[in-house]
């Protein structure tokens, strides 16, 4: 029995494919999408782990795909497996331009009580260049009906760093955004994996700035880093509470399943290639459509995280939240002096004003945020 449990359900369909995405995702009929969401139900009927699910989280792809009735045929199964307590936070990804009234209705009647709208730009030129399916006006009639639906806590997704992005647009995108007032902001830049469509054109970017030669693709560093400063700067003048490094909330919004995340609770993934980490064994679903639809359910690349995993983990996870960690809860945790893991790292970091101590946590300060990737990996012992 697992008192707290969190649970992420995959739904890998898209109409289609983003230029920037490397998520398993992609476009599937609708008989295809079907005979997933059957193999799906078995999967959540047939779990071992029993327990409370504090958050359930549909994620994608674009959940809002698939009709309404299948999401509450879905919690229906997971009402039936877990215990979901009245007060659970339970989130569907949606993206503009797949919503309809009919579809709201049933996720408020299946428990959906948190949307993500995955909006990225309020500019159509830079949603275009994305490969997005809609534009701003489409956006807006989704949350429209979103809010007219009854939805009192709803999430904007925005990235930042796009091809023809400039900083002037970015603040338009904020000051757009901000208008609406939604509960959450998850305020992302563009990274660009490689076999995606943007690649060829990002290295050749790389190439051309290496010789001093002008890049055109993305916006230059310096661009990129103003963006990055008004971000913060417009969203806490208009009420929103950085919380995690790219996130920010009104005052009790926070996204507590993704919380979870950075806090190690225990979760389950169910659905095609979704991962889980149980009791400190992290695995996850076969990636194979052909494999899951045969229900093809085992764990795949079962690992157990020992001790030093789990302080690498504690660390570059937790100190992604602006509350940072608790020196005592680690050592209660792995029973062993925190000074005696990372207290030289730890001090060297503090001497270039990148942590800061206070009140028994350790924190990102500002400058720590803006060279994040830098100072988490400070945190990996085995390097």
């Amino acid at each position: 029995m697992i008192n707290k449990l969190e649970l992420y359900i995959h739904i890998p369909f898209c109409i289609r494919k983003c230029a920037y995405c490397d998520f398993l995702s992609f476009p599937a009929g609708e008989k295809d999408r079907q005979s997933y969401v059957e193999a799906l139900l078995d999967e959540i009927y047939g779990a071992k782990e029993k327990g409370d699910a504090a958050t359930v989280f549909f994620g994608g792809g674009t959940p809002s795909i698939l009709p309404g009735k299948e999401i509450g045929r879905i919690m229906d199964a997971v009402r039936a497996k877990y215990s979901v307590p009245e007060d659970a936070e339970i989130t569907l990804e949606a993206n503009p331009g797949t919503l309809n009234r009919k579809k709201l209705e049933d996720w408020k009647k299946a428990g959906i009580n948190r949307l993500s709208l995955g909006l990225q730009s309020a500019e159509d030129a830079e949603l275009k260049a994305l490969g997005r399916i809609h534009t701003w006006e489409t956006f807006l009639e989704s949350y429209r009906m979103a809010r007219e639906a009854g939805f009192q806590n709803i999430n904007i997704d925005l990235m930042s760093a796009l091809p023809g992005q400039s900083a002037y647009t970015w603040r338009k995108t904020l000051q757009k955004v901000t208008e609406l007032k939604p509960e959450h902001i998850s305020a992302y830049s563009l990274i660009v994996e490689e076999g995606t469509p943007f690649y060829e054109k990002y290295a050749e970017d790389v190439k051309r700035r290496e010789k001093g030669l002008p890049c055109g693709f993305l916006p230059s560093e310096d661009e990129e880093r103003q963006m990055y400063y008004d971000t913060e700067k417009i969203l806490k003048a208009e009420g929103y509470r950085r919380y995690e490094i790219s996130n920010y909330a009104r005052e009790g919004f926070e996204c507590r399943h993704n919380c979870g995340y950075w806090e190690r609770k225990n979760y389950r993934g169910f659905g095609l290639g979704a991962s889980s980490l149980i009791d400190e064994v992290r695995f996850h679903n076969t990636e194979s459509m052909e494999n899951y639809q045969n229900r093809a359910f085992g764990r795949e690349d079962e690992e157990y995280l020992d001790a030093e995993a789990q302080m690498e983990e504690f660390m570059f996870l937790g100190l992604r939240l602006t509350q940072g960690i608790s020196v005592n809860d680690f050592e209660k945790k792995f029973h062993t002096p925190y000074v005696s893991v990372y207290g030289k790292i730890s001090r060297e970091l503090e001497e270039k004003k990148l942590l800061r101590r206070e009140n028994g946590r350790i924190f990102l300060t500002e400058r720590g945020i803006d060279l994040s990737n830098y100072v988490l990996s400070e945190f990996l012992l085995s390097e």
